[in-house]
Formats: structure tokens, C-alpha cells, sequence
């Protein structure tokens, strides 16, 4: 077993709760397993903190440097043979395929009548969790079986599954269409963040219209339904469309709200579905939704704090966190922000740690503005330079360009002007090689070269108010109006014209637009 080989190993078993260790531990001995060496070997590695093969055999005097490659290999396949059957009885996919591989060990042993019956059983179970590929298998060996079967109603029983075939590809095929599609779009979205030109605008819109399949909505499946209001969802919140997105986003969920038993088997839909409406309520400054949305979401994390399957533990907790900062930015509470930070510091690195390129880039930046927000540039900076830090430079490069923004008037608040000058010209080059230099970032940019060079304090208020009239027209225009949500610029400014804290302009504002 290669080196990389060894590291997934020592992932996997540092990945197991204390109740999936203690399962193995059984699945083992009832195996009659509990002396080979391939558990000598997981026992060994359980209590390392790092994976070293010459502690291994220091320790060990059964295991030999010649085997440990193939009892490496044994093992991993051993631990993923039990913890198959340890999710099995939450994970129905499971059931399902194991209810399938029963049908060919029937079928294999010529047992057909009992296959009709292990079918019959199978078919009732998919057409409550709607897996049509399981269910395209299972008509498969139906018409094996029907080979061997003839007797009454023959002739009926053929047509009935030729029919299901027929209607379960076309479900497939618009499924697959309409899945492809988003696997696309979001492709486009992590590169570019959200739609900056006509152009950019113009390959997106041919790309949905092109792929999109031709339907009837009122004759769509419940799984069907699902694809298409999440696809439809996701795509009119790229494009800034927040009315449709906000239609199809809570399509998507009330899908789930009608269908309450489909929540346990679809938990990480499920929860998107949530994250996708609070993002556009969290943008319409739809508060009281928003906050239903958020108490829904905290239940849902109170009740799976246990739950089995990492990915959702991990969901759960990256959207209570996100949603908790739209909620501050939402208010303007930037202190309790702050503090919020300070209580849950330990916590927040751990998250990390487990969040995907895109996720950590989105927090930082998430974090770096709240700390503007308090006034803490210091701070602010710290964060701003973990967004630009990621190595994947075509990762969410919008993020990537108002990071840059963002830091060099941290770097003025702090009285950095020496360094100005030099960052201009860095994030300029940025922006140029990135086709991301729009009329918002020219005017912020020509305004802070000025006062890199030196002002005096008198003549500061006059150029901060000659930058806010250029500024505002642009909230009105479609690709510049974006960018003040990255960074409000514009209460930045009246902040220093009218004397204020920036966090208290942004709070004053928010409460109005909540109250309208």
C-alpha cells in the first residue's frame, strides 16, 4: 500500500466516532477476527497522532515490514465492509441494494419464485424513496425472472414493465439534464463568484436556455421537482434575480414541508434547500422569514448533533455559522459579532480545518468584514490575508478581487500610507489579469492613491464627498451595484463625513430597510 494509500487509512480511522470504533471492535470478534493481525494493526494506528509504519513495527513482533503493505490494504477494505453494515440501518440506499443483491442470490440459485416475491418487496420501498437507478435495476431482473416465470398474465406483466422502463429512463434523463446543468453553472459560479458583464451574462443564459430540458411542471415527479426547483434556484441566484430565486428556493423546501417522511433520506438536500431561501431572504432583507428559516436550522442542529453522517454534522454547523454572520451584517451588530467570535474562537479554527477551499474563503471574508465593521482593522487584515493566501487562484475570484479592495483601506485606517502605494499597484495588476477592473474599483482606487500621496485634514471630508457622488449612481447599474454588497463603500464614506463609527451608519440603514 502506497504512501497515499497509508495516509487514507490513517484518515479513515481517525475519522470514527467512539460508537463506529466499538462496532468494529464486535463486527471483529463475531468475525472470529479479534487476533489477526489486520486488527492488531487498526489498534496500533487508532492511538497514533500521526501515521508512522516504524513505531508499527517497533512495537509489534507478529506484524513484519514485508506484510504491512498488504495488512494496510486488508484492513481498509475490512473497515469499509463494517461500516456498510453499521450505516445500513440508516442509509435506505442501502437497504435498497442490499434487497437487489438478494435478487441475484435467488436468481442465481434458481430460486425464482422467491425472487418474484424478494422484487415485489424491493419495488414498494423504492417507490417511497424515488431512486430511480435502483429502481431501473430492479425492473431489470424482473424481466430476467418473467423469462422464467411464464404462466398467467404474461403477456400484461410485460407490458407493465416495459412501461415503468420507459417512464423511469424519461424520469432519469430529465433528472441527469437538469443535474448536469447545475453541476455546470456551479462550476462557473466558483470561478467567477456572481456575473460581472454582459458577457459573462450572455454565456450563462445560453448555457441554461441550451441545456435546459422542455417539461410540464404539473406532470413532474416529486424527485423531479426537487432537481428542477434547486437548479432553477441556484441559477436565478447567480444572475442576481432575487425574486425568482426567492420563488424557487421556497419551492424547493415546501416540497419537503409537504413531504415531511423524505426529510431523514434526503437530509443534505434538505438543509441546502434552507441555506439556498435564507441566503436570498438574508439579501431581500427579509428578516422575520430569514429568522423562521434560522430557528428551523438550529432545531434541525440540536436534533442531529449526533447524527452519523459527517458531511451533514458539517453542513449543519457551516450554515449555522454563516447564517449567524448574515444575521449580524443583517443588523449591523458588529460587536456582538466580534464578541461572538472571541467566545467561539477554538471552535471556529476546528470548523475550518474541515471546510472545503470555497467555505474558508467565503468565512474570512465574512469575518475580516465584520471586523471592519467594528472598526477593528487590525484584525480585519489578519483575515483578508487568509482569503488571499488560498492557492487556487481561480476560486471565487470576485471574493479574491474586494479582498484586495478591502485591505487596502484597512491598511488606511491604520495609518499604513507608506505601503499604499505599493498594494495599489499589486491589486491593479489583479484586477487587469482577472478582466474584474469595473468603474466602482477604478474610482476606489484613483480615491485612495490620493490619499496615499497625503492630504491634509481639511481637504479629506471634500474628497470623501466628491467619491460618494461617483459612487452612488453605480448602485443603480446592474454589474456595479454588486460590488457594494462585498464591502459597503458607501456608508464607509458617510461614516467620515458624518462623524460616525461605520458599523453604526450600516445599523442605522439596516433597521430601515427591515421596517420598510
Amino acid at each position: 500500500m502506497s504512501n497515499r494509500h497509508s495516509d487514507q487509512l490513517f484518515v479513515l480511522i481517525k475519522s470514527l466516532k467512539q460508537t463506529e470504533k466499538r462496532y468494529f471492535n464486535l463486527w471483529v470478534q463475531k468475525n472470529g477476527e479479534s487476533n489477526t493481525k489486520y486488527f492488531e494493526l487498526f489498534e496500533r494506528i487508532a492511538k497514533q497522532d500521526s501515521f508512522d509504519d516504524e513505531a508499527i513495527l517497533r512495537k509489534s513482533e507478529s506484524i513484519k515490514a514485508s506484510q504491512l503493505s498488504n495488512l494496510k490494504a486488508h484492513l481498509y477494505k475490512r473497515l469499509l465492509q463494517a461500516l456498510r453494515q453499521f450505516e445500513q440501518e440508516k442509509t435506505e440506499e442501502i437497504q435498497l441494494r442490499e434487497q437487489i443483491d438478494y435478487v441475484q442470490v435467488l436468481y442465481n440459485r434458481g430460486l425464482y419464485r422467491q425472487c418474484e416475491n424478494m422484487i415485489t418487496k424491493a419495488h414498494k420501498k423504492i417507490e417511497k424513496s424515488g431512486h430511480l437507478e435502483l429502481k431501473l435495476e430492479l425492473l431489470k431482473w424482473e424481466k430476467l425472472v418473467l423469462r422464467r416465470t411464464l404462466g398467467q398474465s404474461y403477456q400484461q406483466k410485460v407490458q407493465r414493465i416495459l412501461k415503468e422502463v420507459a417512464d423511469t429512463n424519461e424520469k432519469i434523463n430529465l433528472i441527469n439534464s437538469v443535474t448536469n446543468l447545475a453541476v455546470e453553472l456551479n462550476a462557473i459560479y466558483l470561478k467567477w463568484g456572481y456575473i460581472r458583464n454582459d458577457k459573462q451574462l450572455k454565456s450563462v443564459v445560453k448555457l441554461f436556455n441550451r441545456q435546459l430540458p422542455k417539461y410540464n411542471e404539473a406532470e413532474l415527479s416529486l424527485y423531479e421537482k426537487l432537481n428542477l426547483y434547486r437548479t432553477l434556484a441556484n441559477y436565478y441566484s447567480f444572475l442576481e434575480e432575487k425574486r425568482d430565486a426567492n420563488l424557487y428556493a421556497g419551492k424547493w423546501l415546501k416540497l419537503y414541508d409537504k413531504n415531511p417522511d423524505l426529510v431523514l433520506s434526503q437530509m443534505d438536500d434538505y438543509l441546502q434547500a434552507i441555506n439556498q431561501l435564507m441566503i436570498v431572504q438574508y439579501k431581500m432583507y427579509a428578516y422575520d422569514a430569514f429568522m423562521q428559516n434560522s430557528r428551523r436550522l438550529r432545531d434541525i442542529g440540536r436534533q442531529h448533533r449526533k447524527h452519523k453522517n459527517l458531511n451533514i454534522r458539517n453542513r449543519i454547523e457551516k450554515y449555522i455559522y454563516v447564517h449567524e454572520f448574515n444575521r449580524i451584517f443583517m443588523l449591523g451588530d458588529f460587536d456582538i459579532g466580534v464578541r461572538l467570535l472571541s467566545k467561539i474562537g477554538d471552535d471556529l479554527e476546528a470548523f475550518i480545518e474541515r471546510s472545503d477551499e470555497h467555505s474558508r474563503v467565503i468565512l474570512y471574508y465574512k469575518i475580516a468584514c465584520l471586523y471592519v465593521g467594528n472598526s477593528q482593522y487590525s484584525e480585519a487584515l489578519e483575515w483578508l490575508n487568509r482569503v488571499q493566501d488560498e492557492t487556487q487562484e481561480d476560486l471565487r475570484e470576485d471574493v479574491l478581487s474586494f479582498a484586495r479592495i478591502l485591505s487596502l483601506i484597512a491598511h488606511y485606517e491604520l495609518g499604513n500610507t507608506e505601503v499604499m502605494e505599493y498594494y495599489i499597484r499589486s491589486t491593479y495588476r489583479f484586477l487587469l489579469k482577472k478582466g474584474d477592473l469595473n468603474q466602482y474599483q477604478k474610482y476606489i482606487l484613483a480615491f485612495l492613491r490620493k490619499l496615499a500621496s497625503g492630504f491634509k485634514q481639511e481637504d479629506l471630508l471634500p474628497e470623501f464627498k466628491l467619491l460618494l457622488e461617483k459612487l452612488k449612481p453605480l448602485q443603480e447599474i446592474r454589474y456595479e451595484q454588486r460590488a457594494f454588497i462585498y464591502f459597503d463603500i458607501i456608508s464607509w464614506l458617510e461614516s467620515k463625513l458624518e462623524n460616525k463609527q461605520v458599523g453604526e451608519v450600516i445599523r442605522e440603514k439596516a433597521l430601515r430597510k427591515i421596517n420598510k
